[in-house]
Parts: structure tokens; C-alpha cells; sequence
């Protein structure tokens, strides 16, 4: 029970990793794995991103230091605040896109629609995968059109789409809808 308890907790730290968390680190060795993370302490969602990254800190720190990492590979990362921002976001991308002292970047995250639509040709030009949880780009649901962005959830254009789709079925087809206004 212990070993299936530790693979799970692996996968959530793994997965966690992915969506957040926030440290300074110096440099990724071969036995680390490097994710960069697109925090937001300051700007418009900063009531909501202070606790979410000090949150995520504290696990990744217990991860690495009482768990000994994820089957001994230690995780590292580095934070660059985008303050929810496409401008910022983009920026903070190209910081990261080569990796941490030749540890490569594994998936990004842009955490936050703006830089989720900036950034999802530049990925798929670069190769590294765009994760997207409950945001971003509805045409990314189609791994045809942006093969390189992953929606891990619904976006919130997605679930407006469903409705008008359900909405235009009930009626007969879209063509039903021309001329009504939907609230």
C-alpha cells in the first residue's frame, strides 16, 4: 500500500508541478527535472495568486525534501511573474523556452488566457507543449489546429460554446438562430 500511496502522490507532484508552484533555484543538474512556472503574485488576480504559489512552494519543498523528489529525481524550478498579462507572459516564455542550465523545458504552463492565446503559435513553432487548465484557446480542444496547446479542462469559451450548440440543436440548426439575440 505504501509503494501504490508514493506513485500517487508522485503523479499529483508531477501534475502540481506542472500547474504552479514558485521557488528560486540556481541551476537544474542531471538528476532534476526544471519546470518553469508563470506565476501571478501582483496584478489584477493577485488576491487569488499570492496563496495559490505559497501553497504550491510548501508542496513542492515537501516533495523534494520528505519524499526525496519523484523516485529520486528532484524537482527545481523558477518563477517569473506575469501579472496575468499576454505582454508579460510572452516574456516569460522566452525566458524559459531553452530550459535551466541545459535541463530542458518539459511543458509550460502560461497560467492565465492572455498569454494562453499569445503563445500558441509560438509553442508549436518551439515544440514545447502548452498546458492549459480551465482557460485558453476553445480551437485547441481540435489537437489538429494547435497540436503543441493542451486544454487539461473545459475553457470558458469551450462551455459557452456547448451552450449555443445545444441551443441551436433545440431549435433545428444553427441557420434557426440567425436574427435571436441569446442571454
Amino acid at each position: 500500500m505504501r509503494a501504490s500511496l508514493k506513485r500517487s502522490l508522485a503523479g499529483v507532484a508531477v501534475t502540481l508541478a506542472i500547474l504552479g508552484g514558485a521557488a528560486p533555484v540556481a541551476q537544474a543538474a542531471a538528476d532534476q527535472q526544471f519546470f518553469p512556472l508563470a506565476t501571478y503574485r501582483v496584478g489584477a488576480y493577485a488576491s487569488s495568486g499570492v496563496q495559490v504559489w505559497a501553497g504550491m512552494i510548501d508542496y513542492l519543498n515537501y516533495i523534494n525534501q520528505v519524499e526525496g523528489g519523484i523516485n529520486g529525481v528532484k524537482l527545481v524550478w523558477q518563477e517569473c511573474e506575469t501579472e496575468w498579462t499576454a505582454e508579460k507572459g510572452i516574456e516569460c516564455y522566452e525566458r524559459f523556452k531553452n530550459g535551466l542550465d541545459g535541463a530542458p523545458v518539459a511543458v509550460y504552463q502560461p497560467n492565465g488566457a492572455p498569454a494562453a492565446y499569445a503563445l500558441s503559435e509560438r509553442a508549436e513553432v518551439d515544440k514545447i507543449p502548452l498546458i492549459t487548465l480551465g482557460y485558453g484557446r476553445t480551437e485547441a480542444t481540435d489537437g489538429t489546429v494547435f497540436p503543441y496547446n493542451f486544454p487539461v479542462m473545459l475553457t470558458f469559451y469551450s462551455e459557452a460554446s456547448t451552450l449555443v450548440n445545444y441551443i441551436a440543436e433545440r431549435e433545428g440548426g444553427f441557420d434557426k438562430l440567425k436574427g435571436k439575440k441569446i442571454a
